[in-house]
């Protein structure tokens, strides 16, 4: 663990040193949405292989940028693209832009995602406002000696996406009159495997609404260094366990892209909110 420690402050040091105020908000860009990231203004733009110990990107569809810069009048980290337990990594890995950025003293966490849909009354193109999670990952970032001065050995999760933001999130929804918006639960399963049809069925009985290989390892971080978060799921594809068709990971980013649009007006009209 101690060595864990010193590459973050190896790496909160690195980027400190450039950025060019305390990020108030870290916004994670998921499959197929790193367009919002051309909007920042004043940007500071690092590639992820260049800051010490952060972990490689190798999924194609993920740009691998940390943008500092300014949006919506916010001070703004924008990780453009992420990294997944599939890829290799331990989730205390995949979590550490997470943990640095909290240590460089952000305070709130907005996490996106391309999903599958579970829940029947979805439609493919579905914003889903995150409420709770189920974490089928075989992993959790905090395992092993907690770290006192960055949160709780035990991390209080009974409400790990903020009600206010959530709130926020569907009336600004409503305001721009952006449509096929929901809220839900997402479960985050390991990957990089997708679901066979009894798992499909299993993940709905288990009460859960979307599924990805993503999110709630960030999520957990975020808690435990005492951030608000709020989560947005792009439905890329609805999974009927009785007639389940192939899904072909190109259709997945082309319909996340087609809801990027939307996705984009929804994060614009929440930010000044916040």
């Amino acid at each position: 663990m101690e060595n864990f420690i010193q590459r973050v402050d190896e790496a909160v040091s690195f980027l400190r040193d450039r950025m060019p105020e305390v990020p108030e908000i870290v916004l994670v860009l998921g499959t197929g949405l790193s367009g919002l990231a051309e909007r920042i203004e004043s940007q500071v733009v690092l590639s992820y292989a260049e800051i010490p110990n952060f972990p490689k990107a190798t999924v194609a569809s993920h740009a691998g940028n940390l943008i500092f810069g300014r949006l919506c009048g916010k001070s703004v980290a924008v990780l453009q693209g992420r990294f997944h337990y599939y890829e290799g990594y331990a989730a205390r890995e995949l979590t550490m832009p997470i943990r640095a950025l909290a240590l460089l003293g952000a305070k709130t966490l907005i996490v996106s995602n391309s999903a599958g849909g579970l829940n029947p009354d979805f439609a493919a193109g579905t914003l889903m406002v995150v409420r709770d999670h189920l974490n089928f990952i075989p992993d959790n970032p905090l395992r092993g000696t907690n770290v006192d001065a960055w949160g709780p050995r035990f991390p209080d999760l009974s409400a790990p996406y903020d009600l206010r933001l959530r709130e926020t999130a569907l009336a600004c929804a409503v305001r721009e009159q952006i449509l096929q918006v929901a809220t839900g639960v997402y479960v985050a399963i390991p990957g990089p495997s997708l679901e066979t049809p009894a798992e499909t069925r299993y993940l709905r009985q288990c009460g859960a609404d979307a599924v990805g290989m993503s999110t709630v390892p960030e999520v957990i971080v975020a808690i435990h260094a005492g951030m608000r978060v709020l989560g947005l799921s792009v439905v890329a594809n609805v999974n009927d366990p009785d007639n389940l068709q192939p899904i072909i990971l190109e259709e997945i980013i082309a319909e996340t892209r087609r809801a990027e649009d939307r996705l984009s007006r929804l994060l614009l009209a929440i930010m000044p909110e916040i």
